[in-house]
């Protein structure tokens, strides 16, 4: 009888052993895995913000890109205004000098912002240059008809309503692009038509003046 109740309690102490053992690993299991997913939310946050300063980091440099684009735009319309014709020799070839100087600055900066494309989107890229390139190589051909065309491209890259008629073929081909390449075919467009508003008023200007010569002249001969 004794040794059965000796038998019984070693037999109890034993599941209870047991059983402490087993609920020890269990809660080591638990500290383990909350553990584990502490570590990996700590990691998530940090590539989360991180992923926010990457993206702050790719604005900056897009928008130095367009700083330089716009400086040296800036810099080739001082150079070849109307303005700049009608000072001396000396202080023309001067203020050139110093004109060059700037842009030989500016463009020793160099930025560049890789857009990645899948096949898709690089053949959209490539198809919607080619349809402006041919537009621009035809420039002096027919100056009016080149801005119509330009301002029809144009009307199918902006949300805004549009003042003439819209590409329609233009427009497929630049939805088919890359966010990003689909803002630079948009400023591409836009500094064209600036580049030819500018020329415009200046064949303007200049056939005034033509004109205001020659009722000189006439008004000299009477």
């Amino acid at each position: 009888m004794a040794q059965a109740k000796i038998s019984a309690k070693a037999s109890e102490g034993a599941q209870q052993q047991q059983q402490q053992q087993s609920g020890g690993q269990l809660r080591g299991r638990f500290y383990r895995s909350t553990s584990m997913a502490d570590r990996s939310s700590r990691l998530l946050e940090n590539l989360d913000q991180l992923e926010l300063r990457v993206e702050a980091f790719r604005d900056a440099a897009s928008a130095m890109e367009q700083e330089k684009e716009i400086l040296l735009e800036m810099i080739h319309n001082i150079q070849n205004s109307q303005d700049m014709r009608h000072i001396s020799e000396g202080e023309r070839e001067e203020l050139n000098l110093t004109a060059n100087r700037l842009m030989g600055r500016t463009l020793t900066v160099e930025v560049s912002v890789e857009t990645i494309r899948n096949a898709q989107q690089q053949e959209s890229l490539l198809h919607a240059t080619k349809m402006i390139d041919e537009i621009v190589n035809k420039l002096l051909d027919d100056l009016e008809d080149a801005k119509i065309r330009l301002m029809s491209l144009y009307g199918a890259c902006t949300s805004d309503v549009p003042a003439g008629p819209i590409d329609q073929k233009f427009q497929s081909v630049v939805i088919g692009c890359a966010i990003e390449d689909q803002k630079k075919i948009k400023r591409r467009l836009e500094t064209l038509l600036r580049n030819l508003e500018n020329s415009e008023k200046s064949i303007t200007l200049l056939e005034h003046q033509k004109s205001s010569v020659r009722q000189s002249c006439n008004s000299k001969q009477d």
